[in-house]
């Protein structure tokens, strides 16, 4: 199902401060972090269909995507890991992809697409399932956002605890120092407190399935069959230009963990200027 906790241009050292996990099937072929063919995208990628959940570009673009938690679904949808791959791959502007994307919105099943661009300092919102009083693309503000399987920053109890939790580590350590990533992971990410109380769950999926699926970590989901988290992600952005891309993941039942760090091409934003 996936989470993902960020904060965009409110921190003094990171313009983007992004954790992500990712729920999955065990048996889904997956490659972890790593610079695709070409060097220019960075980020795991699905093996069956090709797409990404969370990648991004040496030159400051950056995608990422959830589902929306839903019953009914297309039969013969497009794979929604293609969205972030076309971005990154192409030449549109954020709200540019994000409007041509909403344009295609009914051949895809449920989603919840995050575009940003750290040149221009853009970050914008697009989904196939907006409320009835909400535009199918909206830009992203400044702050600490969350981002499961409803709309941005939808009152989902584990949303909600992610967000509380990931505010209060922000506060604790300051912003004059940089953060300490991996303890992050660790303390915000791996939260696999569940919500006894049924009345808090989102009524989309039967109460037995919910249950398990109502932690931040979704250790298990039987109903499923072998499904939960497979990785966690941090991608972290300085003011300076360095990206560190920090990746946890489960590889033939074992836990592993990678990093790749480099220096964000900041050209392209200066000639668009």
């Amino acid at each position: 199902m996936c989470i993902a906790v960020f904060v965009w241009q409110n921190h003094p050292i990171y313009p983007l401060l992004l954790l992500f996990n990712r729920d999955e099937f065990k048996s889904r072929p997956t490659k972890p972090l790593a610079w695709w063919e070409g060097g220019k995208i960075l980020g795991g990628r699905d093996g069956l269909a090709g797409g990404t959940w969370l990648a991004c570009t040496r030159d400051g673009k950056v995608a990422f995507i959830t589902n929306v938690r839903e019953v009914e679904k297309l039969a013969q949808a497009k794979s929604r890991g293609d969205l972030p791959v076309r971005f990154l791959e192409g030449k549109k502007s954020a709200m540019e992809f994000a409007e041509e994307v909403a344009e295609e919105a009914g051949q895809y099943n449920g989603f919840n697409l995050i575009l940003a661009d750290l040149c221009s300092k853009a970050m914008v919102y697009v989904t196939n399932r907006p409320k009835e009083d909400k535009s199918f693309v909206t830009e992203v503000s400044p702050g600490i956002h969350v981002l499961s399987n409803a709309q941005l920053d939808s009152p989902w109890p584990k949303v909600q605890r992610l967000g509380d939790s990931f505010k209060e580590l922000l506060h604790e350590h300051g912003g004059d120092n940089d953060l300490p990533i991996k303890e992050m992971v660790e303390k915000l990410m791996m939260n696999t407190i569940k919500d006894d109380e049924e009345s808090l769950l989102p009524h989309v999926y039967p109460p037995e399935l919910e249950y398990h699926l109502s932690s931040i970590f979704v250790e298990k989901a039987p109903q499923l069959g072998h499904y939960g988290t497979r990785s966690t992600s941090a991608l972290c952005v300085k003011t300076s230009g360095e990206v560190i891309y920090y990746e946890r993941y489960l590889e033939n039942e074992l836990w592993k963990e990678g990093t790749v760090t480099y220096h964000m091409d900041m050209g392209r934003g200066e000639e668009e200027k």
